[in-house]
């Protein structure tokens, strides 16, 4: 089974605004044979995001995030160690941490990363969109 991991613009746009996915991407989403994986990786930047004003959203990040990970049935992965040990001795493409983080644990976990970020793709980590 085919395992993607969502980047942070990609959940966002599935639960709030599918029209910004690509075809690739919605695919991989409404695939039978695939695991759909959301990271807390992910909670921890719209959470952020959103107490500094920067993202809005219909409820608080711990309720809405909630729900869109239940409605759509998503897996789930943490941060580990591990993931924060190589986010922080990958080479310097790209300098955002949630993405370095997302990069570390889809190289850790073997997933493929669903993201438009053409900074991710300077990494040796699968990607689509």
């Amino acid at each position: 089974m085919t395992s993607y991991l969502l980047d942070t613009c990609t959940f966002i746009w599935m639960c709030a605004e599918p029209d910004r996915l690509s075809s690739v991407a919605k695919s991989a989403i409404d695939g039978l044979n695939a695991s759909i994986v959301f990271s807390d990786v992910t909670a921890l930047e719209i959470s952020l995001k959103w107490s500094s004003g920067k993202i809005d959203l219909p409820d608080p990040p711990r309720h809405w995030i909630e729900s869109q990970i239940a409605a759509w049935s998503l897996d789930f992965r943490a941060i580990s160690r591990e993931d924060i040990y190589l986010s922080g001795e990958l080479p310097d493409h790209h300098r955002d941490p949630f993405d370095r983080l997302l990069i570390a644990a889809a190289m850790n976990s073997n997933s493929t990363i669903l993201t438009p970020d053409q900074a991710i793709k300077a990494y040796p980590v699968s990607c689509r969109w």
